[in-house]
């Protein structure tokens, strides 16, 4: 059997209230300094073809680059299509 405890006060809700105040959370990112990126070789050289001037990559395509060689058939038939 429950029995109401006498003699106690209860707190009023307005003094509850203000003392209860959740922690606030001081959330700062800071950025990481050490970020790096890695550029696999093919990037690179595809990166490289594209900087190149078409006297350039015409040279190379005539020492046997296989990579300018593609280059220039890629480059013909975007033209031929073009026409």
């Amino acid at each position: 059997m429950l029995s109401p405890i006498s003699g106690a006060t209860p707190a009023p809700q307005e003094a509850q209230a203000t003392q209860v105040q959740p922690p606030q959370a001081k959330s700062t990112v800071q950025p990481s300094a050490s970020d790096t990126v890695q550029i696999s070789t093919a990037a690179k050289a595809l990166s490289q073809e594209n900087l190149e001037t078409p006297a350039q990559t015409a040279k190379e395509a005539s020492g046997g680059d296989i990579q300018a060689i593609r280059l220039l058939a890629r480059h013909a038939a975007a033209r031929a299509s073009a026409k």
